[in-house]
């Protein structure tokens, strides 16, 4: 019960903190945050693929919280995968820059993909993944904050892929 308090008071939070646009490396970011998992967890042998640099506008501190989300998710829900793999990667959509993190993990079933970003919507049970459903929600807290969008592809078993956008001239 306490965890699902701090984990409501965080998305409360998240959704009122001021916000400092810069210039953010989601790359520098994301290695610190799997090295960070790679020390917390030494038995998982995770290949992790990124470029030097992937450069963004947003706020550096609730970008880290995106990314710490979206990784965290790819780290868990590859953990029962054989050859685990994540990546960070970005590319140009019609002049807008589309960030993506993609895992080979479990995947889901896109028939619940309009329920993925709601809090407490979970799509594994807890007995294959442990989660409260709340670190998506606020994924889409923040990237909203930012003025973008947020989607997913997935399919069961073969992994999942988070996008996002981001619009820094957007101050809410």
């Amino acid at each position: 019960m306490g965890n699902l308090i701090d984990s409501l008071l965080h998305l409360s939070r998240v959704s009122r903190q001021d916000m400092k646009h810069a210039s953010v490396d989601l790359a520098e970011l994301a290695d610190e945050i799997v090295e960070g998992l790679c020390s917390s967890h030494p038995e998982m042998h995770v290949e992790y693929v990124a470029p030097e640099s992937i450069i963004a506008h947003g706020d550096r501190d609730l970008l880290r919280i995106v990314l710490e989300n979206l990784l965290g998710n790819a780290w868990k829900y590859t953990a029962k995968t054989e050859n685990p793999r994540i990546e960070l990667s970005a590319y140009d959509r019609a002049g807008e820059t589309v960030y993506c993190v993609r895992d080979n993990g479990a995947g889901f079933d896109m028939k619940y993909v309009d329920k993925l970003f709601g809090p407490f919507q979970r799509l594994h049970r807890d007995q294959e993944f442990e989660g409260l459903g709340i670190g998506l929600a606020t994924v889409a807290r923040i990237i909203h904050r930012h003025g973008g969008e947020i989607w997913a592809e997935a399919q069961l078993d073969k992994g999942a892929a988070f996008y996002f956008t981001l619009q820094p001239s957007n101050t809410n």
